[in-house]
């Protein structure tokens, strides 16, 4: 009388990782992870390593993370893995206010994403 195992959110040949509350706006994140997606997963971690972005070894962090649920939670080979998806989506919001002129509040967001890194593994074509 236990409870059904959850299904697996990804393929078979998949893993994923995922970081909430990076202290950056999507459209930002959004152009690192434009950065890696369909690369091999070596090609992208050289490519976080040396990107001129903030918020590149965050993304790097998180890859690195995918590669490692991969390899010791579901047995894949890291050397023939891709990055199939990395999307990023929004978070909360915090709003602050700056004093202006005559009384008034200017209003201040500050956006939080979050990012979702999907590898695969390929076999490669002979």
């Amino acid at each position: 009388m236990s409870k059904t195992k959850n299904p697996r959110r990804v393929g078979e040949n998949e893993a994923m990782a995922k970081t909430r509350m990076i202290r950056i706006s999507p459209q930002k994140l959004n152009l690192v992870a434009q950065m890696i997606r369909g690369k091999k997963a070596e090609t992208a971690l050289n490519d976080l390593a040396f990107s001129r972005k903030r918020i590149a070894g965050d993304v790097r962090n998180t890859l690195q993370s995918a590669i490692a649920n991969a390899e010791n939670n579901h047995g894949l080979d890291i050397d023939s893995l891709i990055v199939s998806e990395a999307f990023v989506g929004k978070n909360l919001v915090m709003k602050r206010f700056r004093a202006r002129a005559r009384g008034r509040g200017a209003k201040i967001l500050k956006p939080f994403s979050e990012l979702t890194i999907i590898v695969r593994e390929v076999e490669e074509a002979a």
